[in-house]
């Protein structure tokens, strides 16, 4: 999250000198006396970074909204993205305005269609498949191309290994890796052109969607609503859901807990 911060412009040097000392430590053989300060400040170091990432994203492309994205596929040549990095995103849009070729997120990417600087390309139309442990089984054969833009990276299989790229700071051995240019610049021709080849599914694929874009903006410009359904007793309690299911069958205790939360209540 610090070097999605930094490829935008935005540093925190407590942030970067934290880093190191948390990296010597874990080469140390240290008592539990010793590491648990460590672990509170990473607490708070964590807290700053976030706030950093917030800045530089909401300063960049905008504040988020709430946006329904389609999970429908539509017919006709198209680029997957996935990972974090919303600049690579960004530069991709600019890139493939105007070449025909619908740009789907992927994952963590999830997001983005929430920013008025992402979502007013018209190519980006939606978003493709669900979280990232899946993606072996959702890219299996699929007539488009994917760009992985950071981590959650699986070993690709066969069936996609040639169309799937990589960028920034995620690689596999045999991936085709799009480097950036010294002025900070990325080219995605080789990947278009790619996309442009494969032509994509003929039919439409998944229709629904899904309401994202609840920041922490959007959230605050209802403060009144909010409280004035607090005092009523509309909303009588709100749930912090702060992690995300696992990747083995099974674990999935957010998933439910969240099913299981009353309608007079807001996570």
């Amino acid at each position: 999250y610090a070097y999605h911060a930094m490829v935008l412009g935005y540093r925190d040097e407590s942030v970067e000198r934290f880093l190191s000392k948390a990296l010597f430590a874990v080469g140390e053989d240290w008592s539990m006396e010793e590491l648990l300060p460590l672990v509170l400040e990473l607490g708070e170091v964590n807290l700053r970074c976030m706030a950093l990432l917030d800045k530089a994203n909401t300063e960049c492309f905008g504040k988020p909204s709430p946006v329904h994205v389609p999970f429908t596929v539509e017919p006709g040549p198209f680029i997957i993205v996935s990972g974090h990095d919303l600049h690579d995103l960004k530069l991709l849009l600019e890139q493939t305005a105007g070449r025909g070729i619908a740009v789907y997120t992927h994952g963590e990417m999830l997001p983005a269609h929430a920013y008025p600087e992402l979502k007013k390309y018209p190519h980006l139309v939606g978003n493709f498949g669900g979280a990232w442990q899946d993606q072996q089984k959702q890219f299996d054969g699929i007539p488009g191309c994917i760009l992985m833009t950071t981590n959650c990276l699986m070993r690709p299989r066969e069936s996609y290994k040639d169309r799937i790229y990589s960028t920034n700071v995620v690689g596999w051995e045999g991936v085709k890796y799009i480097p950036k240019k010294p002025d900070g610049t990325k080219d995605f021709s080789e990947i278009i052109r790619h996309a442009l080849e494969l032509g994509g599914f003929t039919q439409d694929v998944e229709p629904h969607e899904i309401l994202v874009g609840f920041g922490h903006h959007a959230t605050l410009s209802y403060t009144d609503k909010i409280v004035q359904a607090v005092e009523s007793g509309k909303l009588r309690h709100f749930f912090l859901i702060g992690g995300c299911d696992g990747a083995r069958p099974g674990r999935n205790y957010y998933t439910e807990f969240a099913k299981m939360v009353p309608q007079d209540c807001v996570i």
